[in-house]
């Protein structure tokens, strides 16, 4: 996908996709090289991705999403410098404290994954609040997921079968697709319908690996504090013109 199909006329209204993926799941990717490529400090390029992220939101929102998925933050990214990671909680904490109450007044679920016990305290209980306070809204779910990674993920969901089958609560043959769907934390979610990375990178980073089996990709090469209504509504035209086949015949074959 060019980079001249991820962005439009900011005076030109965008036209509604006329097929709307019901889960939709985001890498947001490049906001240290943005900043970089602009001489301007990598914590300005999170800055500017936390706007990005806003955007993203609502996009989803106005065009009918139902599920979006966001790689906040992985169990990996902890290998950084401490000043960014310094500077990446503090955003955490304060998009929290103030988009929360504007979520919630939108109508939006939030939904967390990943580890939260190695978390501080005061970043477990803006989580916490955050599930609670918007936990009976009924439009767009918003997973967060932050301190995630899709193979400790898949680790612990294997491991607590294993302890349940240890235990006599299940057989071995029990064990099947669905029951280790349903130990993971996306439990109750369908699997992402189409996967979006932004800043040209095209690979998941231990993103969603169990549930991306059948989804669709669309790398933009745009970095994420680019990323618009525009390159959602590019990337979801993408995604309509894919043939979905899982596993099986296309429904409408060529000559």
């Amino acid at each position: 996908m060019s980079l001249r199909s991820a962005k439009s006329d900011a005076n030109a209204p965008e036209p509604a996709p006329a097929v709307v993926p019901v889960h939709v799941g985001v890498i947001m990717d490049g906001n240290g090289r943005w900043a970089t490529s602009r001489k301007l400090p990598r914590v300005e390029g999170h800055r500017r991705g936390v706007e990005a992220l806003r955007r993203c939101v609502r996009a989803a929102r106005e065009v009918g999403i139902r599920y979006l998925t966001i790689y906040s933050f992985s169990s990996e990214n902890w290998s950084r410098p401490v000043g960014e990671i310094t500077e990446l909680m503090r955003l955490l904490k304060l998009f929290l404290r103030y988009d929360l109450a504007e979520l919630n007044r939108a109508n939006v679920k939030v939904r967390v994954i990943g580890e939260r016990a190695s978390l501080s305290s005061d970043i477990r209980d803006l989580l916490a609040e955050a599930e609670n306070l918007t936990r009976a809204n009924t439009g767009l779910t918003l997973v967060v997921a932050f301190n995630y990674g899709s193979r400790q993920e898949i680790a612990a969901a294997v491991t607590r079968i294993a302890q349940d089958v240890v235990a006599g609560r299940l057989k071995p043959q029990d064990v099947d697709v669905e029951m280790i769907s349903q130990r993971l934390e996306t439990a109750g979610i369908p699997d992402p319908d189409l996967i979006i990375r932004t800043s040209g990178e095209q690979r998941l980073s231990n993103f969603l690996l169990w549930q991306a089996a059948y989804s669709e990709f669309v790398f933009l090469p745009i970095y994420w504090p680019d990323f618009d209504k525009a390159a959602l509504i590019a990337a979801i035209d993408e995604y309509a013109r894919r043939d979905r086949r899982f596993g099986g015949v296309s429904a409408c074959p060529g000559p």
